[in-house]
């Protein structure tokens, strides 16, 4: 029975993805570490240490779904690893001849470690994919929105205009150097663990190294300077670059879930009929896919800090803090997959009001455009009595219910030196965007 709602039939799929579970479940693992053994005996066989022989039949038979799972539960409650157990089945499996051969020269962490790689190899393939699919559709929403005219917030209150496609690329880019940091990490993190009892590899004398090369190249992984089984650092940056892509994801999904709400109402997730919906209020359409990105994201962020604490194994093998690793390291890749895959149905889906966008932004008469008007004005009357005029021309547009436009030309200081065509020119929020056209240019020339 499930406890964590991410592993159970019904709230699983709200959380995470089931091609996630498939690469790092528990039988996804178990059939990774059966995949280090008959690879190990294959590189071992190639360097004439195991016969051809039981290599052959250790890898025919190294099949998770031939495992006695109970059987290998009650071995695992006594040794405090499935390694042990797992062992003594696949030389049951393949034979006594076979079994003499099975795990020679490597140690319980060794496969498990190697067997975390291959999985995190699997894992990260499975959100590069949705990652890049996020990207692509916040690039395409970039270029369409380029010129779309929009409120920019800050403290939630109207600020300056921005526009949609600058909002796009503030949520692209941070995702963008996700992919570059993804791109730099995998080739410290995909690289076999191999070292035998203490990590010297004693056991294979002068032919450990060429068995650790040998292991590599049946797995397509690299090879370490040194074994790296108390040296934690690269599966604790996987971790914590997931929590990083989480937490800008998490930016994405709060501005959504922000512009959605009905009073502001500009972006909408994508639709579907029933989704969203409430169990009384038949008109909600609520935000389910940045609620389960905000959700997941947390979840990720919870578990970083645990597998940092793990970092501090003692001596050449760790009393504890390893062993906080399996509870933390899958889920998190779940969960990041999932928030992820919600976040990509975000971008690829989303419906814009441009139209709403503009009432919003003419929602305070043109008070929106205050600083532009000041800074226009500061040359004529200097920068103290601009500021003065504009709040005045604020304060009247407030209490008459007018537009600032025709509050400003009420003013005789300024009206005496802008006709009506330069007043509407410099209240208008399309002529005060800044640089936010070149900064949408320089986000999209990265993925050119």
């Amino acid at each position: 029975m499930a406890v964590n709602p991410a592993d159970g039939a019904v709230w699983g799929v709200l959380y995470g993805t089931d091609a996630m579970r498939g690469a790092v479940g528990e039988m996804a693992l178990l059939q990774r570490m059966l995949d280090v053994e008959a690879a190990l005996a294959r590189a071992e066989a190639g360097l004439g240490i195991v016969p051809r022989a039981a290599a052959d039949a250790i890898t025919a038979t190294a099949r998770a779904d031939r495992l006695d799972l109970p059987k290998l539960a009650a071995a695992t409650r006594n040794t405090g690893y499935p390694v042990v157990g797992l062992v003594k089945q696949l030389g049951a499996l393949a034979g006594d001849e076979a079994a003499r051969w099975t795990h020679w020269g490597a140690t319980t962490q060794d496969i498990l470690d190697t067997a975390l790689v291959l999985a995190m190899r699997d894992a990260f393939a499975l959100i590069r994919a949705d990652l890049d699919s996020t990207i692509a559709a916040l690039a395409a929403r970039a270029r369409e929105h380029r010129g779309t005219v929009m409120a920019g917030r800050t403290h939630l209150q109207h600020a300056l205009p921005v526009t949609f496609g600058y909002k796009c690329a503030v949520w692209l880019a941070p995702l963008i150097n996700a992919r570059d940091t993804l791109d730099a990490l995998l080739p410290r993190l995909l690289r076999v663990q191999f070292g035998g009892a203490v990590g010297t590899l004693a056991s294979l004398g002068d032919q450990g190294p060429a068995v650790a090369d040998a292991l590599a190249r049946e797995l397509d992984l690299a090879v370490p300077e040194i074994p790296w089984h108390v040296a934690r650092d690269t599966v604790t940056e996987a971790v914590c670059w997931c929590g990083i892509l989480c937490g800008s994801l998490s930016k994405m999904a709060t501005d959504v879930m922000l512009l959605m709400q009905t009073e502001v109402a500009e972006v909408f997730e994508p639709h579907e009929a029933g989704r969203g919906g409430s169990s009384t209020m038949p008109q909600k359409r609520n935000p389910i896919a940045c609620e389960y990105v905000l959700a997941q994201a947390r979840g990720v962020h919870a578990l970083v800090p645990q597998v940092m604490s793990a970092m501090a194994l003692d001596h050449e093998r760790g009393t504890g803090p390893w062993q906080a690793e399996p509870l933390a390291i899958p889920q998190a890749l779940l969960l990041t997959h999932g928030a992820i895959d919600q976040a990509r149905q975000i971008a690829e889906g989303m419906t814009v009001d441009a139209a709403r966008m503009r009432r919003n932004l003419e929602a305070t008469g043109g008070a929106i455009m205050a600083e532009a008007v000041m800074m226009g004005l500061a040359p004529m009357l200097g920068r103290g009595a601009a500021h003065d005029a504009v709040h005045h021309a604020c304060d009247v547009a407030l209490a008459d219910r007018v537009p600032l436009a025709e509050a400003l030309a009420r003013d005789p200081a300024v009206s005496s030196r802008l006709d009506a065509g330069a007043i509407a020119g410099i209240t208008d929020p399309a002529t005060y965007l800044g640089s936010a056209g070149l900064f949408v240019d320089r986000v999209l020339e990265r993925i050119a």
